[in-house]
């Protein structure tokens, strides 16, 4: 066989990069649809250029992504942002947002997805979960207090946050999920940003109320469900009732 798995592998690695930074692209464009074209003023760009810079995104591919989705120039933004609501094996409620540029080859994609869950069940699900502002950060200092933080930023409240649960936040840094009002989520952010902290995640997001139990076979089964979810191309965040 020679070394033809070592190729394989590199393709498959390739792939995923390819999907990593198609996905930041997209997110860069919507930031900049949804708040505007300057960092200082949106702190979900800010936070998404971050993340570019970190993958070695190019300049040039974030600038474009950037005055296509402010409106600047000859290129408009045309991606419709859709939310699926459904289930997961086992019961697992969730959420999916999607931004797409055609709608009509994403829903069915989606349905054969959630073939081994539930899509488009009788009503809705979103009461479930709570829609607030997620902002997650870390700060040099692991001796940093994280309700001090949250209490002064105007958060409502605050998470530990470690660097197995987001590679962004570096080992040895205190790291926090502050959970917002919707209408809050730049200002936590822009406070954070200006007291030491380094924000990596500015965002709208949903969190669960109730999380099913789930044994050690379900909870993987779970995990290979969402993670297909997540590497399809146009899902840009999946919510799930999983701890």
């Amino acid at each position: 066989m020679g070394r033809q798995w070592l190729h394989a592998k590199r393709a498959i690695v390739n792939l995923k990069k390819g999907q990593v930074v198609g996905k930041l692209v997209k997110e860069i464009t919507v930031a900049a649809k949804l708040g505007g074209a300057d960092p200082v003023a949106n702190a979900r760009l800010f936070a998404a250029l971050e993340k570019a810079r970190k993958a070695s995104v190019t300049r040039d591919v974030i600038e474009r992504a950037i005055r296509k989705g402010a409106g600047v120039g000859d290129e408009k933004l045309v991606l419709e942002h859709v939310v699926f609501e459904g289930y997961a094996p086992h019961k697992v409620p969730l959420i999916v947002e999607v931004y797409t540029d055609n709608h009509q080859r994403t829903a069915p994609e989606m349905r054969f997805l959630f073939k081994r869950g539930v899509l488009g069940s009788a009503g809705s699900n979103k009461f479930l979960f709570d829609h607030v502002g997620l902002i997650e950060a870390h700060h040099p200092d692991p001796a940093a207090d994280l309700e001090a933080a949250a209490i002064e930023a105007g958060a409502n409240d605050v998470e530990p946050l470690t660097h197995h649960q987001n590679d962004d936040i570096p080992d040895g840094h205190a790291g926090a999920r502050f959970i917002s009002d919707r209408t809050a989520v730049h200002a936590v952010s822009t406070w954070l940003a200006q007291h030491g902290w380094s924000v990596v995640t500015s965002e709208l997001g949903y969190i669960a109320k109730l999380f099913p139990e789930l044994d050690e076979a379900t909870r993987a089964d779970v995990g290979e469900f969402l993670q297909a979810l997540e590497d399809h191309d146009d899902v840009q965040r999946v919510w799930a009732a999983v701890r």
